[in-house]
């Protein structure tokens, strides 16, 4: 069966949940220049066609952003919402709740020094007084932090600019920066004017982890846990669409266009991305409790370099399950 006429059979058998929400519009936010499977289902309208609501889509620089429009209201759902950003709005009282595991990119989330300093990782403590582009409460930040621990590059010594990715792309294409952090199309265009100081593999391990995850406010996680559902199970089905090399020829363009890309810089980015099978979300790597230990551990070095005033306890009331689970029963 085809994942547009399992979606129509969703629909068709949950009328009742359909025909109460169908005067119902949400909105959801999402990156561009960061193609993933679910672009296919959203340009092609099967969210709308399994939940059975209109839905607006909202494209956001960071995912401090995304915190910021949920705890507003404006925004319900965000899609490959980064941890750090996450873990930062949860440490100041937000209560935000993470749905599912979007995606794992080592490979795709960096930071870049200038071509001119010719510096990499084995003179790495060349850095100490340069000016640096993070984007600040970013899984991006939280990636440069654990770096300059690594390399014992003193924080205070470096001039540390608050800078979305595009913009940090175009500082060190300019000069004006010695070195940016970002992710997706931002990194390539970073990746043009230097070099990388360590590769994914190697940041995996030092312990530095790049996810992504769905989150949304648990107060309306709460009130719609069944629309909650079938968004995560559209996710899944076009995920596993992906994970399936027959299908790439046609969901490749669809997606590039979603996403502002071209073709070429779309494949290549999507060969550095990781989608875990809904099975594997649930398992003890991911929500079942390597998640939240992981959350801890980034609010913690959060904590130490000053980046929030305190840490949580503990995580756990921040991860549902619930509609995952429930999607898997779809």
């Amino acid at each position: 069966m085809t994942m547009t006429k399992r979606l129509l059979g969703a629909v068709a058998g949950t009328a009742l949940l359909a025909g109460a929400a169908s005067a119902e519009t949400i909105t959801v936010g999402y990156f561009l220049e960061w193609p993933m499977p679910f672009e296919y289902a959203k340009a092609e309208g099967l969210y709308e066609e399994a939940m059975g609501v209109e839905i607006n889509w909202v494209s956001f620089d960071t995912g401090t952003a995304m915190s910021a429009a949920m705890a507003s209201g404006d925004v319900q759902l965000s899609v490959s919402q980064g941890v750090p950003p996450f873990v930062v709005a949860a440490s100041a009282g937000q209560d935000l709740q993470i749905l599912d595991v979007a995606v794992s990119y080592a490979d795709n989330d960096n930071c870049v020094v200038a071509e001119a300093l010719e510096i990499d990782k084995d003179s790495a403590g060349e850095l100490a007084g340069k000016k640096v582009a993070v984007p600040l409460g970013t899984a991006a930040h939280y990636g440069f932090l654990k770096q300059m621990s690594h390399f014992g590059v003193d924080l205070a010594s470096l001039e540390i600019v608050d800078m979305a990715p595009p913009d940090g792309a175009a500082a060190i294409a300019q000069g004006a920066v010695d070195m940016a952090c970002g992710w997706g199309g931002s990194l390539r265009r970073m990746k043009e004017h230097g070099n990388v100081l360590l590769t994914g593999a190697e940041k995996e391990e030092l312990g530095i982890l790049v996810f992504d995850v769905t989150s949304g406010p648990a107060g309306w996680v709460a009130e719609n846990a069944d629309l909650v559902a079938e968004f995560l199970k559209v996710t899944a089905e076009a995920n596993a669409m992906w994970s399936d090399e027959a299908n790439h020829a046609k969901m490749l363009p669809v997606i590039a266009k979603d996403a502002g890309m071209d073709e070429t810089a779309t494949a290549e980015t999507l060969a550095s991305f990781v989608f875990p099978t809904v099975a594997d979300q649930l398992s003890a790597k991911w929500l079942g409790g390597g998640a939240q230990e992981f959350m801890k551990g980034v609010a913690d070095v959060f904590v130490e370099a000053g980046s929030i005033d305190a840490a949580l306890d503990s995580y756990a009331d921040h991860v549902n399950i619930g509609p995952l689970t429930a999607a898997s029963g779809m």
